[in-house]
């Protein structure tokens, strides 16, 4: 055996000078002095108040709200977090912020759980034995109109062995019928083998499956015990109930809605057991809950952690033993936060919320394929879909700690956050009722919370301080096309379901059918001012802007010879109106270049006299200087734009004017 193969040092080893040679201890960061808040104070003060006029600078106070931001939630994160020396707690017991579960060090630190909803039954078994031979530890089948039919589950599930893959159902339309099914399946399977099963979920929460029917939830609740009152007794290791949030995450809930909405849930549930006879502890041992993982790492981090520390306190008060509080938790890559157009960023988004739901400890996690949108998904993205999570597992070795974030006080901070507001709506839930109170009566308080959060980030969404990457902001004009199989129609749902590049997309969608119907995609001409280095900066966010809504651009340089003479030649910039048939203009340039002899204000005027029914400009209207005696209270142009503008109502009107099809 080789000298280096049994500890010691290879002989060559020896030689090395001993300044070279590696410490027994590396200092790192503790070789540099603690920095201040004081001098982090000063830094910041420094940067913001750069190019300041002498007697505005910012003090402290206005500095740190500049840099400050609120959720949609109302959350306040700071720009600065320091820990505050609270003990920070054990994975794996109360209040379980850092875990239900206890993580060993292994790969299967958590359970790859792949969604199949594919009405094929001989594709779905297919689709399933691949995604088992390739990774996936359990398989999720949901089943309807749109999806597995129930009586095709035993034949979806024909090539499973299901002493070792786990089975989960849901359904949008029929819990009952899809629970039985499972059942079914599960029964048969004991009746030739060993009787061994794995485990999994019947997938019943009829407070979910009201709230999506609009229908009164007492009735299902009466079938779904009699469902676990069987699951009890002959499958002691399956879970039946499913605490599923996707339905509010879907109708515009925020993470503070979602986590209020499943602890409510959950009560109900709890509530409704014990007056079946089933205690706290036999109740909550049937417990699952579903939630979304977003592309918002920490708030799904410390979302994922909230609902633990919540779920806890509610065990606690309801006498479960300590070792029984923690919440399990499925988390599933966010349908809602999935984009149609430049689909392929959806894998970047998922991989963030896969990265987010195992550092927040969820027990199983489910990525959706990049193409959902699109259709039915196909073997190549199911293949993404599902190695997302291999390789975070068993690459980054994310599954090989317990609660990585913990400790961070921006997630601890989040986490207190997330957890006081969610118990606060819980509590509001619980004073008209309970959640089956609230849903059985019709009442609005959901609906119309739901609304305001939607609305809220409506606002976002269209001034892009919540941006969508390659949808609302870096949007291809021009991409290939994804082919898939359709999926059947959805069934009706009593809850609102949209996606959040929805309204972008239809922006794409009127510009599409107008490109069909003339020919020529909608057109605006650029005029762009004077040279590169003038024009640049605002001539490229206009382009970027007007592509969001598939609205092609020509830039048309004018007076590009920098000199500040009064005269312009627009004779190219007629020309492309003309070309076109463009009736809107856009001036881009720098507030420099559009002062200059009044070039902006002369160019604009020549653009309208030239054939524009409408001229823009990129920037501010005040920086269109007009010559003396002219009449400044007449406007030189129709309308501007900026960053932070509301941009769907902008381009709405402006395809309007371009006379994009609706």
């Amino acid at each position: 055996m080789a000298e280096s193969e049994t500890g010691t040092l290879p002989a060559e080893a020896e030689n090395i000078p001993e300044e070279v040679a590696a410490p027994d201890h590396l200092a790192l960061g503790s070789a540099f002095p603690a920095a201040t808040r004081e001098q982090w104070e000063s830094a910041v003060l420094k940067v913001l108040n750069r190019g300041r006029p002498g007697g505005r600078e910012l003090d402290i106070d206005a500095a740190l709200a500049r840099l400050r931001t609120t959720t949609v939630d109302g959350l306040q994160i700071e720009p600065l977090h320091v820990p505050d020396g609270r003990p920070l707690g054990y994975p794996g017991v109360m209040p379980f912020d850092r875990g239900a579960t206890l993580r060993t060090g292994e790969m299967d630190a958590w359970d790859v759980r792949q969604l199949h909803e594919d009405p094929d039954p001989h594709l779905a078994r297919e689709a399933i034995r691949t995604d088992l031979e390739r990774g996936a530890t359990s398989i999720w089948v949901r089943t309807g109109s749109d999806a597995v039919d129930p009586a095709d589950l035993e034949e979806v599930l024909a090539d499973v062995l299901l002493d070792l893959a786990p089975i989960v159902v849901s359904s949008r339309e029929d819990q009952v019928a899809a629970a039985h099914a499972l059942l079914q399946v599960w029964r048969n399977r004991a009746d030739q083998s060993t009787g061994t099963i794995a485990g999994g979920n019947l997938g019943l929460d009829a407070l979910a499956h009201a709230a999506l029917t609009g229908t009164d939830p007492r009735e299902a609740l009466r079938a779904q015990r009699e469902l676990i009152t069987t699951v009890r007794h002959e499958f002691p290791q399956v879970r039946a109930l499913t605490v599923d949030a996707l339905p509010w995450h879907d109708a515009g809930a925020t993470d503070v809605d979602e986590i209020g909405l499943a602890v409510a849930a959950g009560v109900s549930h709890l509530r409704d057991l014990e007056d079946a006879g089933i205690s706290p502890t036999d109740a909550a041992a049937q417990l699952e809950f579903r939630v979304s993982a977003t592309a918002d790492q920490f708030l799904t981090i410390a979302r994922l952690r909230a609902l633990r520390r919540v779920w806890a306190r509610i065990g606690e008060a309801c006498g479960i033993p300590p070792e029984h509080r923690g919440a399990r938790q499925h988390a599933v890559t966010s349908w809602r936060m999935l984009s149609r157009d430049d689909a392929y960023v959806n894998v970047l988004r998922t991989t963030t919320a896969c990265f987010a739901a195992a550092a927040g400890g969820a027990e199983s996690i489910t990525v959706m394929p990049f193409d959902t949108v699109h259709g039915l998904p196909n073997a190549f993205s199911r293949r993404l879909a599902r190695n997302v999570q291999i390789v975070l597992a068993e690459e980054s070795n994310i599954g090989r700690v317990n609660d990585p974030a913990g400790g961070s006080a921006y997630v601890e901070d989040l986490t207190d956050q997330v957890a006081t507001r969610a118990w606060a709506w819980f509590q509001q839930i619980e004073a008209a009722g309970g959640l089956t109170e609230v849903l059985a009566s019709g009442s609005s308080l959901i609906t119309d919370r739901l609304a305001a959060s939607t609305a809220e980030r409506d606002r976002r969404l269209s001034d892009r301080s919540a941006p969508i990457t390659g949808v609302s902001m870096f949007p291809q004009l021009v991409e290939p096309p994804i082919e898939r199989r359709p999926r059947p129609a959805a069934p009706a749902s009593a809850l609102p379901r949209r996606r959040d590049a929805e309204p972008f997309e239809e922006l794409r969608d009127r510009s599409a059918a107008s490109e069909s119907a003339h020919g020529t995609p909608p057109t605006v001409v650029l005029a762009a001012l004077g040279s590169r280095r003038d024009y640049g900066a605002r001539e490229t966010f206009t382009s970027s802007l007007l592509a969001v809504a598939g609205i092609h651009t020509r830039a048309v340089e004018v007076g590009a010879t920098g000199d500040e003479s009064d005269d312009l030649d627009v004779t190219p910039v007629l020309d492309a109106l003309r070309e076109t048939g463009s009736p809107v203009a856009i001036l881009c340039s720098s507030p420099a270049r559009y002062a200059a002899s009044h070039h902006g204000t002369r160019l604009a005027r020549a653009l309208r006299e030239g054939g524009a029914s409408q001229v823009l400009v990129a920037g501010q209207p005040s920086e269109l200087t007009q010559p003396d005696g002219e009449d400044l209270n007449t406007p030189v142009v129709d309308g501007h734009l900026a960053a932070g503008m509301d941009t769907l109502p902008f381009l709405r009107s402006l395809l309007d004017t371009l006379e994009a099809a609706r």
